[in-house]
């Protein structure tokens, strides 16, 4: 579903990304761990469309080019992006910001419109299965919301837009132990033959409630070694440095 081949990202004179080579089927979890500094987000920034970097190589998505595409263009074209920090937005209430949000993409698709009565059910639906407070919806995006607040909203925004490849970008960072099981509850959910997703950690607590298919950790901007979830067990016992140290060294 996603490929990505040779891709290099570089802002200014700083090459963060360094030749990355990543494969993600459908229906698959995999997990991009490493240091920080590593260009973990960055790789997330890139797929997503995010300006600043110049970038070279490839990454397709379902065999469609995504470089070459805006950002909206990839959204609806099924691309979800969770933020590491996700933004307030004051004065826009998180109903009317999800609704326009699912419309955009049915309207890409050249479905109707979902009428804001039916709506309202459909979340109050979504919000169920992920144990998301209905209160939600009557509240500005994300404002005064916690941080685990902030990241299950995330969670809730990825499972009405539905999208084939969602990237996770260190979602589970800055959250309790409480506020991490339920996004991690809302992650295994959404796990369906039909949808890949990339989740982005340097946490291996993370990896304890979400089984991954594929481990990957990146490090100087490239990926240097990949396993099953055995890895984790590596890097929680040892660190990243006897990875990294091999593999770059």
């Amino acid at each position: 579903m996603l490929s990505i081949h040779d891709l290099t990202a570089t802002a200014g004179e700083t090459r963060i990304l360094d030749g990355v080579d990543l494969d993600v089927p459908a229906g698959e979890v995999h997990v991009v761990m490493g240091p920080n500094g590593a260009g973990k987000s960055t790789l997330a920034n890139v797929i997503a469309g995010r300006d600043g970097y110049e970038v070279t190589g490839t990454a397709t998505l379902d065999g469609v080019d995504l470089l070459g595409l805006t950002p909206e263009e990839r959204a609806v074209r099924g691309l979800f992006l969770a933020f590491q920090y996700p933004v307030e937005i004051p004065g826009v209430g998180n109903a009317a910001f999800l609704r326009t949000a699912l419309n955009a993409h049915r309207a890409a698709r050249g479905e109707p419109e979902v009428a804001a009565v039916d709506f309202l059910g459909l979340a109050r639906e979504h919000m169920a299965r992920l144990d998301i407070d209905p209160a939600f919806l009557s509240r500005a995006v994300n404002e005064g919301f916690s941080g685990g607040e902030k990241k299950r909203n995330e969670i809730l925004q990825m499972s009405l837009l539905e999208p084939r490849l969602a990237v996770l970008d260190e979602t589970d960072s800055g959250l309790d132990l409480d506020a991490l099981r339920i996004v991690a509850a809302g992650i295994e959910r959404l796990r369906t033959p039909e949808r890949a997703m990339v989740v982005i950690t340097h946490y291996p607590r993370l990896l304890d409630l979400v089984r991954p298919d594929r481990v990957h950790v990146l490090a100087a901007g490239r990926i240097v070694t990949s396993g099953g979830p055995e890895l984790v067990a590596t890097i929680e016992a040892e660190g990243f440095a006897p990875l990294v140290g091999s593999a770059v060294g």
